[in-house]
């Protein structure tokens, strides 16, 4: 049973990393500044924090922004999966957090993640 399991981690993993190769950073970047540039910059802390190396950053640590008890509090690593999560559903990851925005369509969320990645230099 457990060379069935590695086999499905295996065969998730590699379909998560398909998705993520398919994603367009492009229209991810449109999408950033349609959706998220009216409380998001990459390089400075509006309503929400800047997201200039948010891939790879423990939740709650953007310098100089005023975080919610319950993100400062979190231990979510900004990666793909958690990240896609946030993104459909902030408050179902970090319950109390502050956000109410979410982006419907996974193809959406994974061209957003994409843009960030890309701008975090991962």
């Amino acid at each position: 049973m457990r060379l069935g399991h590695s086999l499905l981690a295996m065969a998730l993993l590699s379909a998560e990393a398909d998705h993520a190769a398919a994603a367009d950073a492009a229209h991810g970047q449109e999408l950033y500044e349609s959706r998220c540039g009216g409380c998001h910059s990459l390089d400075a802390n509006r309503v929400g924090p800047a997201h200039r190396g948010v891939y790879g950053r423990k939740a709650g640590s953007a310098p100089n922004f005023s975080y919610s008890t319950a993100v400062k509090g979190s231990t979510v690593v900004w990666e793909e999966r958690t990240l896609d999560a946030w993104l459909t559903n902030p408050q179902a990851l970090i319950p109390g957090q502050r956000m109410n925005f979410r982006v419907a369509t996974a193809e959406d969320r994974a061209d957003i993640i994409a843009y960030l990645r890309k701008e975090s230099g991962k």
